[in-house]
């Protein structure tokens, strides 16, 4: 198995699944998932992980050290919408491959939201 696994999510599933988090506020974004982000909290007030003797692909170290944080949808929209494929590491479950493949997705429906929001409010046009 390589090291970016060969089995790519659906991102247009992904994304619609953070469409309900659109109108939050970033800076609500941000206090959400410092005070209920699993991997805060073990950074804080643990040792991480160790994966240093393991190889894995990344995105089952992505999994593994999301693995049961309440806040993974908020994380991901988090760090989307801030530095979207800009960044390294894990957030949100993905891995660094599959989160700029899913920011481009996310930026399109968007986009399109937004401009079918003018067009609503505009009596239909541009």
């Amino acid at each position: 198995m390589s090291r970016d696994d060969k089995r790519s999510p659906d991102f247009d599933v992904q994304a619609a699944e953070l469409d309900h988090l659109a109108d939050v506020p970033t800076e609500l974004l941000v206090n959400v998932v410092d005070r209920g982000g699993t991997c805060w909290w073990e950074v804080m007030t643990t040792d991480p992980p160790s994966v240093i003797d393991e190889v894995m692909p990344d995105r089952a170290l992505a999994a593994r050290m999301c693995a049961g944080c309440p806040v993974q949808r908020e994380c991901l929209e988090l760090e989307l919408r801030t530095d979207g494929a800009e960044t390294a590491g894990v957030w949100g479950g993905l891995c660094e491959i599959d989160r700029r493949a899913l920011h481009h997705v996310w930026q399109a429906r968007r986009f399109r939201a937004a401009h079918h929001e003018d067009r609503d409010t505009n009596g239909g046009e541009r």
